[in-house]
C-alpha cells in the first residue's frame, strides 16, 4: 500500500520564552551566564491542570500556548506558560540540572533542581527543601516513586553533561537537562546531533552506592543494591553512567564507554527482610534494617556503540508492546527494544526477550502522541515516533509500520513564512531541508531546519468529530493489532480522509471521510468477490499459493502490501478473492463489535443523540453487508426511519445476537448482576483504563454494585473493572455512591442519564443522604446534597489551608454548576453588626478625642447578635468595663471650692474602680480577634479623669499634687496592655518574632510589658530566641521582667525547657551559688520568678524542683520588704503544687515533704524535725536568709498560706483521706481562736479540693463543713437574749463566713464551666445572703441562715466574702452570659460606687466576675482539668489587693493566669447554602458518670458544649435541618485548640444544611412560615381559580402570590426557581397548558416537600415522553423519530417493580410516585392497544421480516418499534428458530407455555401475538 502525505501545520518561528522574559525584565547581558538552556513540558505533569483520567470526550490536541517552559540561565529558572511567565526561581549557586519528580504517592510535582553541593526541591506551590549533598552529584532523574540520584567517583568533581532525551511522552523533553546553548542559535547547535559526553565518570569502587534514591525530600537518599545470584549488592558501579529513566514505570537505560555498550535496567522494590549480602555493607546499612530496599536488574544489553545514545524515549509497537527506542547517532539509526510485561501477585514484572528488537534509519526520532491519543497500554500512552530519515524526509511510525510522509509547506521552502498552503516534498527541494527535531510535546515538535531556524509545528492528531474520534479509539481498542494496523494505513494513506492532511476541514467532512474507509473496506471485498473465476491450479506454483499455509501466511502478513496477484496466474484469482474477502469481513466483523460498543454508551448518554444516529446509518451499512440480520434489526428498532434504506440482507449462517445494555440493566433490577446475561453487556465494557465506553462501564458497576456484586480489588464479580472511592460501607446504595465518587461520576454526569437510567443511582444518593458514614470523602458528601458535612470534611482535614487542585477539581465534578456551594458566600453581617453598634454608640462627649476605641468595639458580630438576640447584654457590658472614657460625676451646676473637694474624692474613688476595670475587660474580650502582623499594636487608653454632666460635661483630672498618678496607673497600664494582648486568637503558630519585636518600644514601658504576658498566655514566646530573651531582662524594668518570665512559662509550660529554667532561676537569688555576685532583686520579681518555675516545671514532680520550691515556702524574703513575705511564700506554694500537681503519693519522697508542708501550716506537727532538716541542701544555709522562726518555730501567719495551697494542689482530686484529716477544720473554741480565720477558709479550699468527687451543689454540703461548734455558736445569733458573749461570737461568725465561702469558692472550682444549675442557685443564694447581712436590699425571707452576721465581723471581711462567692458564681456560669448573676453583678457595681464603700480589690473581683460571666464574648468558657483548677486557684486566690499597686500578698499578675483554665467549647451553626449564622436545636448525649446516667438534653446554638471528658454524641436535630451526628470518643483531655486536626467541630462551626421547604428559625422562630403544603395549595387553588376565570384581575390583591416567589422563600436553589417560573405560568389558557402547570405545580409540591429537587428533571421527562407518544398516535405527523425513550421508560418501570418486590429498599419509600409509573405503564399499553394496522404489521414483520412501508412517514414503523421493544420482541430469526423447535413437540391447542419457557424475556401479549400467528396457520 502506498504511503500517504501530509502537511505540516507550522506554528511559527521558536524561540524560548525565556529570553523574551529576560529582555522584559530588563536584565544587561553583562550579568548574565552565556549559556543558557530550556525544556518543554506537559503541564499536567505538574498538577497544574487536573486532567480527568476517565474522560469520556475526546481529548483536544495540545495546544502551543498550554505547552509549559522552564528556562535555566546561571542560577535563574524562569517557568513560563505560553507567553507568560508563571514563575521565578533563583538559587544561591549555578544549576546543573533540573527535573520534575513525584515523591511516593505524593500527588504533586515537585521541581528538583540540582546544584554542585545541594539539591533544592520545589513543590508547586513555592515551598522549598534544600538537601546538602555530602558527595558529588553529577545527576539527577525520575523514577515513579522518587528521584535517582548519580554520584561520581570520591576526588572526581567535574559535572557531567547530560545529552538531550527524554523520560516519558507524556512529559516530552522534560527531565533531562541539555548540553549548555549559547545565545543565538546556529546550525551545529540546533541540530542536536553533536551532544556527546565530554568524558566518562572513572575511579576506583567508593564505599558508597554509585546510584541514590530519594523517596521523600525530608529523609535522607537511601543506597541502591544490584541482585546477583539471588542475593544483593550495593551498587557501585560508577562507569554505568544513567542516560535516561521513566517516571511512569522503573526503567533505566545506562552506557558504559569501557564496555561500549548500553544496559536496560529495572528497578525493584525488595522486602526488609532479605539478608545483604556482603560484610562491607555493615558500615553503610545501620543496625536498623532499612524498611525498603531498590534494586536494580539488569534485563537487557546491546554492545559495540562508541557513543551514547543522543537520546532514549518509550513508545509503543504496532501491536501495543511497549519499545525503548535508542537513537545511536554514529549509526544513523534508532534501535527499538520489545518489552515483555508480566502481572504476578498485582505486581508487574518487566523483562526483554532476546531478538526481539528492531530498527529505522534515522538522522533525528522523537515520541509523538498522534494516532491513538486516548488509548493507554497500561499505565502508558500509545505513543509514535516521528522520525527524520537520512533523506531527510519526516515520516510518521506507529511501532515499525510506517503511517505516512509530512512535507514542508511551500512557504518555508521559499525561506518566507506566509499564509500558504501548498507544500512540495522535501525530497526535491535543495533550499531548505528538515536537518533536527527536539522538544516533542504529544502532537507538537520543533523542526530544525539547515538554515538555522527552528519552528514548532503541530501534527494533526484525532479528529474534532467527537464521534469519529469514538469510534477510532474504540477500534484501537477493540481491533486485533494486524487489522487495527490495517485500518490505520488506510486512514492515514492518500485517499478521501481529507480532514487529516487540510486545515479548513469541517466535522461533517470528518466523519464522512471516516465512513468513506470503512465503506471502503466493505466495497472493496465486494468489488473482488465479482471477479472470482472458475479456475484451477494448473502449476505447481499455483497449488502453493492456493495451499492451507499460505492462506494463513496471507492472513497474518497482509498489511505488508505484498500482493501476490501479480506474481499467479490468472487461475488462482479465486484463492487471492477469498482471502481478501475473509480478510475484509473479518475486519468489518470486528469494527462491528466494536463500534457497537460505542453505540450501546451513546444510548446512555442524553447528549449526544445525534451521534447516535449518524453512527446508527454506518452500523446498518455493516451489519447489511455481513448479513448480521439481528444487528440490522437492533438498530432499525432504534431508528425505524432506517429501515426504507435497508432491505432483506443476505444472511450467513451464523446469527450473533447484538449486546443490548439496556436490557441487560433490566435483568440486572429484576434478577441481580449474577443472573444478568453476561452477553448483553459489549465486550469492551469489561477492558480495564481509559476506555472509550467507560461511561457505559460505569453505569454497569453501578447497577452492578447496586444488585450485589462482590467487589475485589478494583474488579467485580461482574467483571467489569470499577473505581471506588475510600470509605466505610453496610449496604450497596452505600457502595454504589463509593463508586460514584471514585470514577468521578457527579451530579452532571446524573443529569446526562436518560430518566429511567438514572432512577436506581439517585435512589441509592436519596437513601444514603440522611445518615452518611463519617469516613468519607467530602466529594461524596456534595454528591449526596451534603454540603454542610463535605465542608465540615474539608474544614478538618486542610485546617485553614486552601483546597488543592485535585480536590477541588473532584468536588467541582461530583457538582451541577448550578448547585455548587464548596465554599458558601458569606454574607457580611453588616445589617446585625450595625444593630448593635448602634446600639452601644456613645456621644462624642464620652470620650476625650472624639473617637471610641476601647478594645471591646469588636465584640458585637453576626455570632453574638445571634445568641443574644434583641437585647442589650453585651452592650451593657461594654458599657460597666469601658475605661476609655471619663466617667461621669454628680455635682451641682454651680460648684463652689468645697465641691471640688467633693470631685477630687469622687473621682479618686472612681479611679480605684477604673483601674481594675481591665481584668475584666482581658476576660470579656479574650480572642476575640485576629492579629494582622502587618500592622502595630495598639492599647486602648486607661483614662481615670472625669466629665460633669451638669456642667455641658466638663472634664475634669485628678490633681497631680494630691495623688501620684503615675504610680497610680503603672499596674493598670500593664493589666491595660494585657487586656489588649489578650484579644488576639489563636493564630496556629502563625505568630512572627519580627512583629512582638516590632512592637517593642525604645524605653521599656509597662504597655509592652502586658502584652509579653498575653502573648506568653496564648503560647507565643515561643518564637523568641535566648538573645531576644536576654534583651528584654537586661533593661531591668519591673513589669517587663514580671510579663516576660510569666509569658515564658506560660508558653513553655510542663516542658521543662533547660534554657528557660536558667532564665527564671536567675530571678531567685536564694538559690544562687555561693560563688555568684550578689543581686539585689526585688520581692516582686522573686514571686514571679517562683510562680513561673512551677509552669515550666509543671505536673512533672522533678524532684530537686520540688526540694528547692519547699524550701522557699518557709524562707523569708530576700528584700527589706517584710510585708511582702507572705506573698513569696504563697508563690512558693503555688508553684510546688504546680510541680506536683495531682500526683499525691507517686511522687518521689512526698511523706517527707509532706512532714515539711504540714510543719509550716501548723508549726507543731513535725513529727521528726531533724530528718525534714537534714533534706535541705547545704546550700541552702550558705547565704544570708533565715527560715521563717520566732524562736524554734516557724511563723506560721507567713508560711502556712503557701503550705496550704501546696498541700491542696498535690494531692488535687486524690481523695486522700490521710491529708484531709490532718488538715482539719478547728473543732474546739481554742483551736478556732489558735487559727487565723482566712487560714480557716484555704482548709476548707484544700480539703474540697482533695476530696473532690464529694463535692455537691446543696445547703446540706456547705452544712457539713461547717464544725459543730461553729453552728451552734452562730445559731445564740438569732435570738436577742443569748448568752454568747461577744468575744466568742465574733470568733465563731469569723469562722463561719470563711468557712462558707471557702465551701462557696470550692462548688465554683468544682463546677467551673458547667453552668450546673443547682451550684448556680446556691451560690446565688448565699450572695444575696451576705448582701443582706451587709445591707438589707431584698425582702425574701431566708430564715435558714443566720443573721447578724454584721453585729460581729467588720464590713471589710463580709464584703472580701460576698465578692469570692460572685466570683465563684461567675465561674460556674462562666460564658453563659446568665441573666440574673449578671444583674446581681451589675447592682453590686452600681452599690459600691453610689456608697463610697469600695476599694481596689472589691472593683477588681467584681469586674473579673463581669468578664468570666461573658468570658470571650460568651464563646469561651472553663476547664475542669487538674492544671485549669490550680490557674483558677491562682486567680481566686482569697487575699485581694488594697491598691493597683499592692501586691504583697499575692502579685496581681497572677490574675490573668485564668487564661490556663479556659477552653473554647463554644459551637455555632452556619447555614451552607448561604453562609449566615443560624439557629438549630442539638441533641447533646453525655455519657454515664458516678453522680448520673448517660443523659441528653436538647439545645439551641450558639452554645456552649459540655467538657470533653464527659461528651458523648452531638446529634442535629428538628425538622429543618439535615441529620447530622458527631460521634466522640469520651477522653479525659482537653479541649481540641485551634487548628487541632482531630477537631471534630472545626474550631466551634458547625455547618449544616437546611432542608427544602423549611425556613430558618431566624426568619420563622414558630414556624408558622414552614406550611409549605397550605400555602403550595393556595397557590395551586388559586391559579385554577384564575384559569377558570381570566376576567378576575386580582395583581394587587392577597392572591397575587407567585409560585416562583413561594419557592425562593423556602429554597435558593436556582432550579427550582428556574422551573417555577417557565412551567408554573398560568398566562395560558388552553386546555392542554393548564393540565402540564397543574401536573408542574404537583410534581414542584411533591419535590419541594421530599427535598428532592433533582426528581423535577426525572417527572418531567417521563410526562413530556408520554405526551409526546400520545401526539404521535393521534397526530398523522411524525413527532419522533426514534424510540428510544421507550427503553429508558421500561427502566423505570423495572425500578419500581425492584422496590416493590424488595430488591431495593428504601427507608422513604421509592423517589419516584409508584402511582405515576404504573399510570405510564398504563397509559402505553392503551397507545399500543388503540393504534390502527399494528397488529398487522406485527404480523407481516414475524413473516418477510419487512418493516412497514410508510408512504407519509415513518409513524407505522415507529409503532411497530415501539411495539417490539415494549414488549420485547426477539429478532424474526430468532422467533422462527423457536417456533421450528416447537412444531414437532406441540401437543396441545396453546403453544404459550412453550413459547414463554423459550422466550423468557418477552411479555404475554407479544407471546400471544406470536402464538396467533404462527401456529393458527399450523392449524
Amino acid at each position: 500500500m502506498s504511503v500517504g502525505t501530509r502537511q505540516l501545520s507550522v506554528i511559527g518561528e521558536f524561540k524560548p520564552f525565556g529570553l523574551i522574559a529576560e529582555a522584559l525584565d530588563g536584565k544587561p547581558p553583562g550579568i548574565l551566564a552565556e549559556t543558557y538552556d530550556y525544556f518543554l513540558f506537559d503541564p499536567k505533569i505538574t498538577g497544574e491542570r487536573d486532567a480527568d483520567a476517565d474522560s469520556d470526550t475526546s481529548s483536544a490536541s495540545v495546544s502551543n500556548s498550554s505547552i509549559h517552559e522552564l528556562f535555566i540561565r546561571g542560577n535563574r529558572i524562569i517557568w513560563s506558560t505560553g507567553s507568560r511567565v508563571f514563575k521565578r526561581f533563583t538559587l544561591p549557586s549555578p544549576i546543573v540540572k533540573a527535573c520534575w519528580c513525584r515523591f511516593g504517592d505524593k500527588s504533586e510535582a515537585f521541581l528538583c533542581v540540582l546544584q554542585t553541593d545541594s539539591l533544592t526541591i520545589y513543590n508547586i506551590s513555592g515551598e522549598v527543601v534544600s538537601l546538602p549533598l555530602p558527595h558529588t552529584v553529577t545527576s539527577i532523574w525520575p523514577f515513579p516513586f522518587g528521584l535517582l540520584l548519580q554520584q561520581a567517583v570520591e576526588g572526581n568533581i567535574q559535572t557531567t553533561h547530560i545529552p538531550f532525551s527524554t523520560s516519558s511522552p507524556l512529559v516530552g523533553v522534560r527531565d533531562l537537562y541539555r548540553p549548555k546553548r549559547e545565545n543565538g542559535h546556529n546550525q551545529q547547535h540546533n541540530s542536536g546531533f553533536s551532544s556527546t559526553y565530554d568524558h566518562i565518570i572513572k575511579g576506583e569502587t567508593g564505599p558508597t552506592s554509585s546510584h541514590l534514591i530519594l523517596t521523600d525530600p525530608l529523609e535522607e537518599p537511601q543506597s541502591s543494591y544490584i541482585e546477583e545470584r539471588g542475593k544483593l549488592n550495593l551498587l557501585k558501579d560508577f562507569d554505568e553512567v544513567t542516560i535516561w529513566t521513566s517516571d511512569l514505570i522503573p526503567l533505566m537505560a545506562s552506557y558504559n564507554k569501557g564496555k561500549m555498550q548500553h544496559s536496560v535496567w529495572v528497578s525493584e522494590v525488595i522486602n526488609s527482610n532479605l539478608e545483604v549480602a556482603i560484610g562491607s555493607l555493615l558500615d553503610v546499612v545501620p543496625a536498623a534494617v532499612l524498611p525498603k530496599k531498590f534494586s536494580f536488574r539488569r534485563i537487557w544489553q546491546g554492545k559495540v556503540a562508541q557513543m551514547a545514545a543522543c537520546k532514549v524515549f518509550l513508545a509503543t509497537d504496532n501491536d501495543q508492546v511497549p519499545v525503548i527506542c535508542f537513537l545511536l547517532h554514529e549509526q544513523k539509526k534508532f534501535l527499538s527494544v520489545r518489552l515483555q510485561t508480566v502481572e504476578i501477585n498485582n505486581e508487574i514484572l518487566f523483562d526483554v526477550k532476546p531478538d526481539m528488537s528492531w530498527s529505522i534509519p534515522s538522522l533525528s526520532a522523537a515520541p509523538v502522541i498522534v494516532t491513538r491519543p486516548r488509548v493507554k497500554v497500561g499505565l502508558l500512552p500509545y505513543v509514535d515516533i516521528i522520525v527524520l530519515a537520512p533523506d531527510n524526509t519526516l515520516l510518521l511510525y506507529s511501532g515499525k509500520q510506517c503511517l505516512c510522509r509530512y512535507l514542508l509547506p511551500s512557504c518555508l521552502v521559499k525561506g518566507n513564512l506566509a499564509q500558504n498552503l501548498e507544500f512540495v516534498e522535501t525530497s526535491v527541494s535543495h533550499d531548505r531541508k528538515i536537518i533536527g527535531l527536539a522538544d516533542a510535546v504529544e502532537g507538537h515538535l520543533n523542526v530544525v531546519i539547515n538554515n538555522g531556524k527552528i519552528f514548532r509545528c503541530a501534527l494533526r492528531r484525532s479528529p474534532s468529530s467527537s464521534l469519529a474520534n469514538d469510534c477510532i479509539t474504540a477500534m484501537a481498542e477493540g481491533l486485533t493489532a494486524n487489522f487495527f494496523n490495517h485500518f490505520l494505513v488506510l486512514l492515514w494513506r492518500d485517499g478521501d480522509s481529507v480532514y487529516l492532511s487540510e486545515a479548513n476541514y469541517s466535522v461533517e467532512s470528518e466523519w464522512n471521510s471516516f465512513c468513506s474507509i470503512i465503506m471502503q473496506m466493505s466495497g472493496k471485498s465486494e468489488a473482488l468477490s465479482q471477479r472470482i473465476l472458475n479456475s484451477a491450479p494448473h502449476s505447481s506454483w499455483e497449488f502453493l499459493v492456493n495451499s492451507k499455509y499460505h492462506q494463513n501466511y496471507f492472513k497474518l502478513n497482509f498489511t505488508s502490501g505484498i500482493s501476490f496477484g501479480t506474481l499467479n496466474p490468472a487461475r488462482s484469482t479465486i484463492k487471492e478473492t477469498n482471502l481478501e474477502k475473509s480478510f475484509n469481513s473479518d475486519l468489518l466483523m470486528e469494527c462491528l463489535v466494536s463500534l457497537h460498543a460505542v453505540y450501546e454508551s451513546l444510548k446512555l448518554d442524553n447528549l449526544r443523540k445525534q451521534d447516535l444516529e449518524l453512527l446508527a446509518v454506518l452500523l446498518c451499512n455493516i451489519a447489511k453487508f455481513l448479513g448480521e440480520k439481528c444487528y440490522l434489526d437492533h438498530y432499525i428498532r432504534d431508528f425505524p426511519g432506517l429501515s426504507k434504506g435497508y432491505g432483506i440482507c443476505p444472511a450467513y449462517i451464523s446469527q450473533r445476537t447484538p449486546p443490548d445494555l439496556y436490557r441487560w440493566l433490566e435483568n440486572c433490577l429484576r434478577y441481580g448482576c449474577t443472573c444478568a446475561n453476561t452477553d448483553d453487556l459489549p465486550s469492551l465494557v469489561y477492558k480495564d483504563g481509559n476506555s472509550v465506553v467507560s461511561w457505559a462501564r460505569k453505569i454497569v458497576s453501578f447497577y452492578s454494585l447496586l444488585s450485589g456484586a462482590k467487589l475485589k480489588g478494583r474488579k467485580l464479580s461482574s467483571g467489569v473493572y470499577c473505581n471506588v472511592a475510600t470509605g466505610s460501607y453496610c449496604t450497596n446504595e452505600e457502595l454504589t455512591v463509593l463508586a460514584m465518587v471514585g470514577e468521578r461520576f457527579g451530579l452532571q454526569q446524573l443529569d446526562s442519564l436518560p430518566s429511567g437510567a438514572s432512577l436506581p443511582l439517585r435512589h441509592a444518593l436519596d437513601k444514603c443522604r440522611e445518615s452518611p458514614p463519617t469516613d468519607w470523602p467530602a466529594a461524596a458528601y456534595v454528591l449526596l446534597g451534603r454540603e454542610d458535612l463535605a465542608l465540615s470534611c474539608l474544614a478538618r482535614s486542610c485546617k485553614s489551608k486552601e483546597l488543592d487542585g485535585k480536590t477541588n477539581v473532584n468536588l467541582i465534578s461530583m457538582s451541577t454548576p448550578y448547585t455548587l456551594h464548596l465554599h458558601p458566600v458569606t454574607i457580611p453581617s453588616t445589617d446585625s453588626d450595625t444593630i448593635g453598634l448602634e446600639s452601644t454608640k456613645f456621644d462624642d462627649a464620652d470620650s476625650m478625642d472624639g473617637s471610641m476605641t476601647d478594645g471591646m468595639e469588636h465584640i458585637f458580630n453576626s455570632s453574638t447578635q445571634l445568641r443574644y438576640g434583641w437585647d442589650l447584654r453585651l452592650n451593657e457590658v461594654r458599657r460597666l468595663l469601658c475605661s476609655a472614657r471619663p466617667v461621669a460625676i454628680q455635682t451641682s451646676v454651680n460648684p463652689s471650692a468645697s465641691d471640688q473637694d467633693l470631685q477630687q474624692a469622687q473621682l479618686w474613688h472612681l479611679a480605684q474602680r477604673t483601674t481594675a476595670l481591665p481584668l475584666g475587660q482581658a476576660a470579656f474580650t479574650l480572642a476575640t480577634i485576629h492579629a494582622l502582623l502587618t500592622e502595630a499594636f495598639t492599647v486602648p487608653k486607661l483614662v481615670l479623669a472625669g466629665r460633669l454632666p451638669a456642667q455641658q460635661n466638663a472634664t475634669v483630672n485628678l490633681d497631680p499634687n494630691i495623688r501620684n498618678i503615675q504610680e497610680l496607673k503603672s499596674w493598670p497600664e500593664f493589666h491595660n496592655a494585657v487586656a489588649a494582648g489578650l484579644r488576639l486568637a489563636p493564630l496556629q503558630g502563625k505568630m512572627s518574632r519580627t512583629w512582638i519585636i516590632y512592637n517593642k518600644p525604645e524605653e521599656p514601658n509597662a504597655v509592652h510589658a502586658g502584652l509579653l504576658l498575653a502573648l506568653g498566655l496564648h503560647g507565643y514566646l515561643h518564637v523568641l530566641s535566648i538573645s531576644d530573651i536576654y534583651q528584654y531582662f537586661r533593661q531591668e524594668h519591673e513589669s517587663t521582667t514580671v510579663g516576660l518570665m510569666l509569658g515564658l512559662a506560660a508558653s513553655y509550660r510542663g516542658t521543662m525547657q533547660p534554657a528557660i529554667s536558667k532564665c527564671l532561676y536567675v530571678h531567685i537569688p536564694a538559690r544562687h551559688p555561693s560563688s555568684f555576685p550578689e543581686l539585689e532583686l526585688p520581692t516582686l520579681l522573686q514571686s514571679a520568678g517562683l510562680m513561673s518555675v512551677g509552669l515550666l516545671y509543671e505536673g512533672s514532680a522533678h524532684p530537686p524542683t520540688m526540694q528547692i520550691l519547699l524550701g522557699e515556702i518557709g524562707r523569708r524574703s530576700g528584700g527589706d520588704n517584710v510585708l511582702e513575705r507572705e506573698g513569696y511564700a504563697v508563690s512558693a506554694g503555688f508553684s510546688l503544687g504546680l510541680v506536683a500537681l495531682g500526683r499525691g503519693e507517686d511522687a518521689l519522697g512526698m511523706d517527707t515533704w509532706v512532714e515539711r508542708l504540714f510543719y509550716y501550716i501548723g508549726g507543731k506537727e513535725l513529727h521528726n524535725e531533724r530528718s525534714v532538716s537534714v533534706t535541705l541542701s547545704t546550700d541552702e544555709h550558705t547565704r544570708g536568709v533565715g527560715q521563717m522562726m520566732d524562736g524554734t518555730t516557724v511563723n506560721v501567719d507567713v508560711t502556712a498560706p503557701g503550705a496550704i495551697i501546696a498541700l491542696a494542689l498535690m494531692f488535687l482530686k486524690t481523695e486522700s483521706e490521710l491529708i484531709v484529716t490532718r488538715l482539719s477544720i478547728p473543732q474546739t473554741h481554742f483551736e478556732l481562736e489558735y487559727v487565723r480565720p482566712d487560714f480557716i477558709m484555704l482548709r476548707v479550699i484544700a480539703r474540697n479540693l482533695i476530696l473532690w468527687s464529694r463535692i455537691h451543689p446543696s445547703k446540706d454540703w456547705i452544712k457539713s463543713q461547717i464544725p459543730e461548734i461553729v453552728q451552734n455558736g452562730v445559731k445564740g445569733l438569732r435570738s436577742d437574749n443569748g448568752d454568747i458573749d461577744d468575744i466568742d461570737a465574733e470568733v465563731f461568725v469569723q469562722a463561719y463566713v470563711n468557712i462558707v465561702a471557702g465551701a462557696c469558692i470550692s462548688l465554683g472550682l468544682r463546677y467551673a464551666g458547667t453552668m450546673d444549675g443547682n451550684a448556680q442557685e446556691l451560690l446565688y443564694d448565699y450572695a444575696l445572703y451576705f448582701l443582706n447581712e451587709i445591707k438589707p436590699v431584698s425582702s425574701t425571707s431566708r430564715d435558714s441562715f443566720p443573721k447578724g452576721l454584721s453585729y460581729y465581723v467588720d464590713r471589710g471581711t463580709l464584703e472580701i466574702c460576698l465578692h469570692l462567692i460572685v466570683l465563684s458564681l461567675s465561674v460556674v456560669m462562666a460564658g453563659s452570659g446568665h441573666l440574673q448573676t449578671f444583674r446581681l453583678l451589675r447592682f453590686l457595681r452600681s452599690r459600691n460606687s453610689a456608697d463610697g464603700h469600695a476599694n481596689y480589690g472589691i472593683q477588681m473581683a467584681v469586674s473579673l466576675a463581669i468578664g468570666f460571666l461573658f468570658l470571650g464574648g460568651g464563646m469561651r468558657t472553663f476547664s475542669t482539668s487538674n492544671i485549669s483548677i490550680a490557674a483558677l486557684l491562682i486567680t481566686l486566690y482569697p487575699r485581694l489587693p488594697t491598691g493597683p499597686n499592692d501586691n504583697r500578698c499575692h502579685l496581681q499578675a497572677f490574675r490573668h493566669l485564668y487564661v490556663l483554665a479556659t477552653e473554647a467549647r463554644w459551637i455555632q451553626t452556619i447555614d451552607v447554602d448561604t453562609g449566615l449564622h443560624v439557629y438549630a436545636p442539638l441533641e447533646v448525649t453525655i455519657r454515664e458518670t458516678e453522680h448520673y446516667s448517660e443523659t441528653s438534653y436538647c439545645a439551641v446554638t450558639p452554645c456552649i458544649l459540655p467538657e470533653r471528658c464527659i461528651l458523648k454524641t452531638i446529634r442535629v436535630c428538628g425538622p429543618r435541618y439535615w441529620p447530622q451526628i458527631i460521634e466522640l470518643v469520651t477522653e479525659d483531655k482537653p479541649w481540641w485548640g485551634s487548628g487541632d486536626k482531630n477537631d471534630p467541630f472545626n474550631s466551634g462551626v458547625l455547618y449544616i444544611k437546611r432542608k427544602v421547604g423549611a425556613c430558618s428559625y431566624v426568619d420563622d422562630p414558630i414556624g408558622c412560615q414552614s406550611l409549605l403544603s397550605r400555602a403550595m395549595h393556595k397557590v395551586f387553588g388559586l391559579t385554577r381559580l384564575r384559569v377558570r376565570d381570566p376576567s378576575a384581575d386580582d395583581h394587587n390583591g392577597p392572591g397575587s402570590i407567585t409560585v416562583d416567589q413561594l419557592v425562593s422563600t423556602f429554597s435558593s436553589d436556582p432550579s427550582l426557581i428556574a422551573f417555577a417560573q417557565l412551567c408554573c405560568d398560568h398566562s395560558s389558557s388552553s386546555r392542554s397548558d393548564i393540565d402540564f402547570q397543574e401536573f408542574c405545580l404537583q410534581v414542584l409540591f411533591e419535590c419541594v416537600s421530599k427535598d428532592r429537587p433533582a426528581l423535577l428533571q426525572v417527572y418531567l421527562s417521563l410526562y413530556t415522553m408520554i405526551g409526546t407518544m400520545a401526539d404521535q398516535v393521534t397526530g398523522a405527523a411524525a413527532v419522533m423519530h426514534d424510540s428510544l425513550s421507550i427503553s429508558s421508560l421500561k427502566l423505570a418501570l423495572t425500578y419500581n417493580e425492584a422496590l416493590l418486590s424488595g430488591r431495593l429498599t428504601a427507608s422513604r419509600g421509592g423517589i419516584v410516585q409508584p402511582i405515576f409509573i404504573e399510570s405510564l405503564r398504563k397509559r402505553v399499553e392503551e397507545l399500543l392497544n388503540c393504534s390502527e394496522g399494528l397488529k398487522d404489521d406485527f404480523c407481516n414483520y414475524l413473516n418477510s421480516e419487512k418493516w412497514p412501508n410508510d408512504e407519509s412517514g415513518v409513524r407505522n414503523s415507529l409503532l411497530l418499534s415501539w411495539y417490539l421493544k415494549w414488549f420485547s420482541v426477539p429478532a424474526p430469526s430468532i422467533i422462527k428458530n423457536v417456533v421450528e423447535k416447537i412444531k414437532p413437540k406441540l401437543m396441545s391447542s396453546s403453544s404459550v407455555p412453550l413459547l414463554r419457557l423459550l422466550l423468557p424475556g418477552t411479555h404475554i401479549n407479544a407471546i400471544g401475538e406470536i402464538d396467533n400467528y404462527c401456529f393458527s396457520q399450523v392449524g
